[in-house]
């Protein structure tokens, strides 16, 4: 429990207990002798659950939940009430009342109670946020909220303001030309140009005119100078995509520009200087690229003066929702479809499809089950049969590469069960043959230490 919980009772005896209870719990508590004085307190914004009496002079319990629910919705309310009222209390449920606990108190109660009311809020918020979240972003950007979509967007985020070449590794469909854009646009060059090239879909000839420009007559059908991509992107950033298929050829002169920060164009002699940050990316094993012979070291080391890893989409299941419904929003826009959601069904084959193809494969699932769906809402017969009758259960294992701290496999398996349990922390407990307050603990420790990701 993280927010503070106000405490109302004008019995001081059973104030002073119930203050106790949660400040043996850690949790920051304030306390008030009447309604009135709640009232004011209430206006504080660090109070995020209510517990109070129900029955009180002045301003009762049913006042107070009244003015709260005006006042702060945001905040829960958890009465407590003697047995005599308990059909008050209902009552006071229904008017918005969280829950309610009676007297005499018993402490493992009222904890529990208002650790529920906590996470109902915590729930809430994170729902409006990501909401917020996907109407702000725009139509090509990056999504996520697991834990390792958040620790990716927290090393993006360090290494863009720098001047550093950075490398992306990640399997193909991840999204590394987004990554890209990111680090761009999060970097002083921000206002400058982002030029991006595949190398590994022009042969090597026109990569090497594409990069680094061409003189007239150089070669046949080269009738006139064209600059290249450098010189297009000098002062900008320069994502070269697909790095580990460019040719031996392309690598010298690709070396080159990075050490000297210059160039020549095909058939030219004038050197050329460029400012130009460069990005790279690929799928392969550079190391064993590099001891097989295909790829200088050298240039390796020029291009990864920070590597990141870009996570798998099966490594953040977790994100599996958000990106369904943004790329749902985006192609219902895109297709002027009334499609707003996905069926039950639906969206539990999402959540439990393998995705080999990582987010590019969930990407095109989405739009085909919009393009193709005659109803509101996306049912299984929508998606691809590949996702129908794919690589199921893959949910349930989870691959972790060699040297994986135990902090994070801990953290990832106790993740990875609460989502097959749907938030059912004991189950999940009992699932792991651990005690349910591990799971408790473990979570809170990781909120309290957690940081708000990068907007992105």
């Amino acid at each position: 429990m993280s927010s503070t919980v106000l405490v109302v009772d004008d019995d001081r005896a059973n104030l002073d207990s119930v203050c106790r209870i949660f400040q043996k719990e850690g949790v920051a508590t304030l306390s008030a002798a009447n309604g009135q004085e709640a009232l004011e307190l209430l206006r504080r914004p660090e109070i995020g659950v209510v517990v109070t009496d129900l029955m009180m002079p002045g301003v009762d319990g049913q006042a107070l939940l009244k003015a709260s629910r005006a006042m702060r919705p945001d905040v829960e309310v958890v009465l407590m009430t003697a047995y005599a009222t308990v059909e008050t209390a209902v009552n006071a449920m229904r008017e918005g009342a969280y829950d309610f606990v009676t007297k005499p108190l018993k402490r493992h109660s009222l904890v529990m109670a208002v650790q529920k009311a906590m996470e109902k809020q915590a729930l809430v918020a994170e729902n409006r946020d990501l909401k917020a979240q996907l109407a702000a972003i725009g139509t090509r950007t990056l999504v996520g909220q697991s834990p390792a979509f958040r620790a990716f967007m927290e090393l993006l985020g360090q290494a863009a303001p720098s001047t550093a070449s950075i490398l992306l590794i990640g399997e193909s469909g991840t999204g590394k030309e987004l990554a890209a854009r990111f680090i761009h646009e999060n970097s002083p060059r921000a206002k400058t140009q982002f030029i991006a090239i595949n190398c590994g879909a022009l042969p090597e000839s026109i990569l090497e005119a594409e990069l680094f420009g061409v003189e007239k007559g150089a070669f046949t059908g080269a009738v006139a100078r064209k600059e290249g991509r450098f010189e297009r992107a000098n002062g900008g950033t320069l994502f070269l995509d697909e790095i580990g298929e460019m040719s031996a050829s392309a690598q010298v002169k690709l070396l080159r520009v990075l050490q000297e920060g210059e160039l020549e164009r095909l058939g030219g002699t004038q050197t050329i200087k460029v400012d130009v940050r460069v990005v790279a990316a690929t799928n392969k094993d550079l190391s064993r690229e590099i001891a097989e012979g295909r790829f200088r070291e050298d240039l390796y080391y020029r291009l990864n003066v920070v590597e990141v890893r870009i996570p798998s989409l099966a490594s953040r299941r977790e994100d599996v929702p958000l990106l369904a419904e943004h790329f749902l929003r985006r192609y219902a826009a895109k297709n002027a479809k009334a499609v707003r959601a996905f069926t039950d069904a639906a969206q539990s084959l999402l959540e439990n499809y393998a995705w080999p193809g990582n987010i590019r494969e969930l990407e095109h699932a989405v739009e085909r089950a919009v393009v193709l769906t005659r109803a509101e809402s996306i049912d299984v017969g929508d998606l691809p049969e590949a996702v129908r009758k794919g690589p199921i259960g893959a949910a349930s294992q989870i691959v972790f590469p060699i040297g994986t701290p135990m902090e994070e496999i801990e953290r990832r398996v106790i993740h990875e069960t609460l989502r097959h349990t749907k938030g059912d922390k004991n189950l999940a407990a009992r699932m792991l043959g651990i005690a349910a307050r591990t799971i408790y603990r473990k979570l809170a420790a990781e909120d309290d230490g957690a940081e708000k990701p990068p907007q992105s």
